[in-house]
């Protein structure tokens, strides 16, 4: 399911004009094969998606030490979040991405940045780092559509660096693919609720 860097770097996203001093962390095909119209089911699943209280207590639990951590170290304080540490990329948006901001995520950390017909970004931001999670979608070898997720990421200084670089195996062996499966799963519950058949 992890892609190479050229799967998202290929694409004419608009996110490579407005983060371009940004680093491409990861590139994941999602498990949510569809028509050329289903992006916004895509944006409802993820936007409605909590990985705390998904089925896997391995991913909840490593999210809630995360959090716990980080409020014991002071790495998510509002003063080194988005607007204080380091300026929103919604000052970076061209006037036709500044109009309708998408709506915020109930669950997940990310402050949305802009939707498209096939793109979607949110960013976060703490004392690690300044992260974009892009979201496109594209079509696949076999002639249909899937979702396509890359993270950037932009280091806080060597501890920044420190710090992803410590998370990266937790976050490549266990997290992002128990999130998978899990995406995969509602995925199929909602296209099958919608009589659709699952390409």
């Amino acid at each position: 399911m992890r892609l190479p860097d050229s799967a998202h770097t290929s694409q004419p996203w608009r996110i490579h004009d407005i983060a371009p001093d940004f680093e491409l962390e990861d590139v994941w095909a999602l498990p949510t094969p569809g028509g050329p119209d289903d992006f916004p089911q895509l944006i409802e699943l993820v936007r409605t998606f909590d990985p705390e209280q998904g089925s896997s207590r391995v991913v909840a639990a490593l999210f809630a030490l995360r959090w716990k951590i980080g409020g014991l170290l002071g790495w998510d304080r509002e003063d080194d979040g988005l607007g204080s540490r380091v300026p929103s990329l919604r000052d970076r948006l061209p006037e036709d991405l500044r109009r309708d901001p998408p709506d915020q995520s109930p669950a997940l950390p990310f402050t949305p940045l802009y939707l498209t017909e096939d793109e979607f970004a949110g960013e976060i931001a703490n004392r690690t780092m300044h992260g974009v999670a892009h979201l496109g979608w594209v079509e696949d070898e076999n002639g249909g559509y899937r979702g396509q997720m890359a993270v950037l990421v932009k280091r806080n200084g060597l501890f920044g660096s420190a710090y992803m670089a410590a998370i990266a195996p937790f976050r490549h062996l266990i997290v992002y693919p128990r999130m998978m499966r899990e995406l995969e799963s509602e995925w199929q519950e909602r296209t099958r609720g919608q009589g659709k058949a699952v390409v």
